[in-house]
């Protein structure tokens, strides 16, 4: 028996290769993605936030990854060229926390925006109208 919660997940998290194709994401069983990442030379881990596309949870964990770990991190980030040059690498675990989680919501809000804005069945689209969401508004 297939409860609806079921079909959520099954239809956001079908697409698993995506766990392994960005780094330091997974997927929830009910369907949502999220992010974490350890602080450099602590146990401590921060919590980068639940999203609702793996794209969303990656840009988080590359924001975090680049602001606690610096320019050494630049070959492991997941979508290197959306990485804002007003990146800092001074701030503290919560500020990096805020950034990478501002910067996941920004992602995942123009991801689903667009998604939005696709053809539908009835041919309706929206030309010409485009988001124009930078993580570097989040830092």
């Amino acid at each position: 028996m297939s409860s609806s919660s079921d079909d959520v997940s099954s239809s956001n998290c079908s697409s698993r290769s995506a766990e392994k194709r960005y780094k330091g994401i997974r997927c929830r069983r009910w369907g949502k993605w999220v992010s974490e990442i350890r602080v450099p030379g602590t146990q401590e881990r921060l919590w980068l936030g639940t999203y609702t596309t793996p794209e969303g949870a990656a840009v988080a964990h590359d924001v975090a990854s680049y602001c606690l770990k610096g320019a050494t991190s630049l070959h492991k980030l997941n979508f290197p060229s959306m990485l804002p040059p007003t990146a800092r690498t001074d701030l503290s675990p919560r500020s990096v926390q805020k950034a990478a989680s501002d910067a996941g919501m920004a992602m995942d809000a123009q991801l689903i925006s667009s998604r939005e804005m696709a053809p539908s069945n009835g041919g309706f689209t929206q030309e010409g109208q485009t988001l124009s969401i930078s993580v570097d508004d989040y830092l």
